[in-house]
């Protein structure tokens, strides 16, 4: 059995929305001290719809490909459904990752989270939906 799907190794080969958003609404950084994986997220969100994001991540090939397909899962969606966003929707979407590269994903989930507390912090007027 092959230690990484498909799906992460394309994700790790061929990362989606790779980048920065110079004028991001929202930016969100977490690591993981014990791996090392560093994650960045921008949000550019509009009529509270996700409209673009990109990802910086430093780590291994589960972490590109975490932080790849978790901007691909809430590109172009509401804001309220990518606060809903967790983990297991993440590693799902993979086809699953190897337990002890789990902890990628909830880097991905929480860069998310992250990103989008920062534009509610931005934008006060804005109700956060939990």
């Amino acid at each position: 059995m092959a230690l990484y799907s498909e799906k992460v190794m394309d994700h790790f080969r061929h990362p989606r929305n790779v980048g920065v958003i110079e004028d991001a609404d929202g930016v969100g950084e977490v690591g993981n001290a014990k791996c090392g994986d560093i994650m960045k997220m921008y949000l550019k969100i509009e009529d509270d719809v996700i409209r673009d994001v990109k990802f910086e991540t430093f780590g291994c090939a589960s972490a590109v490909a975490s932080s790849s397909m978790a901007t691909e899962l809430i590109k172009g969606r509401p804001v309220s459904e990518a606060m809903q966003l967790t983990n297991r929707a993440v590693a799902e979407a993979l086809d699953g990752l190897p337990a002890y590269k789990m902890h990628c994903s909830v880097l991905a989930e929480e860069a998310i989270r992250n990103a989008l507390d920062d534009y509610y912090a931005r934008h006060p007027e804005k109700e956060k939906e939990a």
